[in-house]
Order: C-alpha cells, then sequence, then structure tokens
C-alpha cells in the first residue's frame, strides 16, 4: 500500500541528532511518509507530522531538552496537510505557510499563518513550483547545516535508483532543483523516507547530477511505484 489511511497503532523513530528527530507513524508503507521535529530560534516547528499514539512525548521531551516550546506546525508541500490539525491543537499553536502555497486552506479549521519570507530567523525557505498545483517549501536550517526536502527529493525505494542514497520523483528528473547546490548540508532529512546523516553533501550532489541521466532507468524501476503512489496521495 502506498500510504496507510488508517490511525497508526505507534511509530518508528528516525533521524535524530541534537537539534532534532523524526519519526515513520506507517513505517511499513511504500511511501515512507516521515515526520519531524526540528528546533529552530523561536522554539520547536513540527514539518509535515503524522499523529501516532505517544510522538507528543518524543516531542516533548526535544522541546524541554532546548528548554523551548513548540513553536508552530509548518507544512512544507501543498500535499501534506497530514495531521497538522490535531498537531495544532494539542500544541495551541497555528500551521505556518508560505503566502503562495495552495491547497492547504480547504484541508483544515485550524488558524493559519502565512509568512512571506520565512517563519523563522535561522531557517531559509527556497520556493519549488515546478508544476501546476505543486507547491514545495524546501528547508534549510544555517544553525545547524540540516536541509528538509518535503517532497521532490526522499530515500523511499519510489525515489531511488541505482546506486543513489537520495533520488528525486521520478516526473521532476527532467528538472531537478539545481539551486539546492549552493548548500552544504550535514543532513539531509526528508518527507518521504529516512534522511542521510553520513556524506550529505556528496549524496545531494549525486543525486541532482545525475538526475536526468538516470531517468529512463528510474522509469523502469520506479514507475509503477510511483503511480501507487501518486494515486495513494488523492485519495
Amino acid at each position: 500500500m502506498a500510504y496507510e489511511r488508517q490511525a497508526a497503532s505507534g511509530f518508528q523513530e528516525i533521524d535524530r541528532w541534537e537539534d532534532g528527530v523524526g519519526w515513520l507513524a506507517h513505517p511499513d508503507e511504500l511511501g515512507q511518509r516521515a515526520s519531524h521535529a526540528v528546533v529552530g530560534e523561536a522554539g520547536v516547528w513540527l514539518l509535515d507530522p503524522l499523529w501516532a499514539p505517544g510522538v507528543d512525548d518524543l516531542i516533548d521531551d526535544l522541546a524541554e531538552e532546548h528548554e523551548t516550546a513548540v513553536a508552530g506546525v509548518a507544512i512544507c508541500s501543498c500535499w501534506h496537510t497530514r495531521d497538522a490539525e490535531q498537531f495544532a491543537r494539542r500544541y495551541d499553536v497555528p500551521i505556518t505557510i508560505p503566502e503562495w502555497m495552495g491547497r492547504v486552506d480547504d484541508r483544515t479549521t485550524a488558524p493559519i499563518e502565512r509568512y512571506a519570507d520565512s517563519f523563522d530567523p535561522v531557517v531559509e525557505v527556497v520556493r519549488r513550483q515546478p508544476i501546476p498545483l505543486w507547491d514545495e517549501a524546501i528547508l534549510y536550517w544555517d544553525n545547524h547545516q540540516t536541509l528538509y526536502t518535503p517532497e521532490s527529493i526522499g530515500t523511499a525505494d519510489p525515489f531511488l535508483v541505482d546506486d543513489e542514497r537520495l533520488g528525486l520523483e521520478l516526473f521532476f528528473r527532467l528538472d531537478p532543483p539545481h539551486s539546492l547546490r549552493e548548500y552544504e548540508p550535514d543532513r539531509v532529512i526528508v518527507g518521504h523516507g529516512t534522511g542521510i546523516f553520513d556524506d550529505a553533501t556528496r549524496a545531494l550532489e549525486y543525486a541532482l547530477a545525475g538526475a536526468r541521466r538516470r531517468f529512463p532507468r528510474a522509469v523502469l524501476e520506479n514507475g509503477p511505484g510511483t503511480a501507487r503512489s501518486l494515486v495513494g496521495a488523492l485519495r
């Protein structure tokens, strides 16, 4: 199944480092939807989160370690409303989205705050709108060199081909986000799959440099999985 639509019964912790932690609410699904809590200057930001029993304890522990609180729920893809409303109400914080992002307003009744440039002083937001109805905010934390790619780049099986550790969503291999080459992240966390913590900059460069060249093979290997994921996202 591309995406599990039943309520999660637990979660798998992923991507822990000093300033953040991630989790998979449905670790066995093909699409490997990942959620993260990451520390910024304003507090802990919840990125594209999915609810699971006990995950609030994971978040609370991170906030306590940094003597701060949850600042908000940042939706970074117009397809990632997920369980943002539940988290926003649990922590009494707004949902935060770029002023140019669509779809989200129609999928939640929680308060929404829109930002022009960024939602936190230490977070740089890269606007990505490669096709109509695809609004994505790629994030980079200057203070701990963390790159978050919510949708275009991932590590779940439908993203990878050959010896890639990071890979592009199939149809975006023809138009990769080359602007990301200006960053040299210590880690890359993703909205689909587990993050890259070892030689992350090289993995990113390899994914971007060979995206178009590996497109034909990606069609053969990942075409069916990508189709299932797209259908699942529309349900």
